[in-house]
């Protein structure tokens, strides 16, 4: 129904940090180029979130859950739909956020790992 609400809203928030990061990362000379800017790697978290949310409100549209004209959910109509749109979304939307950040997270790991083996080997050369 509306699982897809809670990734959008985290995907407008790191849309948002990712601008000001950058925009604060331009002002300052500290970063090297041998590392991935932080604000590039919450660019990934953004794509990933937005990426994904526009895939399942597709399938809503598809489904016919998600309609043109206010309330634009179908489940928004009656208070019986209603609640239990609010339970599928602080289940299956916090759910899916959660996968979404923690695949990320392991992103951040591999990257780190990787800026560390870049590292060592150009201090040998």
């Amino acid at each position: 129904m509306a699982c897809f609400v809670v990734p959008v809203a985290e995907a407008i928030v790191t849309s948002v940090a990712t601008h000001i990061l950058e925009s604060k990362e331009n002002k300052s000379e500290k970063i090297t180029s041998d590392n991935v800017r932080f604000s590039r790697k919450l660019k990934w978290l953004s794509k990933l979130l937005w990426g994904g949310s526009l895939l399942l409100a597709f399938e809503h549209v598809w489904h016919g859950e998600i309609k043109p004209f206010f309330p634009f959910l179908t489940a928004a109509e009656n208070p019986e739909s209603f609640t239990a749109m609010l339970n599928e979304i602080s289940t299956v939307g916090v759910g899916m956020a959660l996968t979404v950040t923690t695949a990320w997270i392991g992103m951040l790991i591999i990257s780190g790992i990787t800026e560390k083996q870049q590292k060592k080997i150009s201090e040998v050369k």
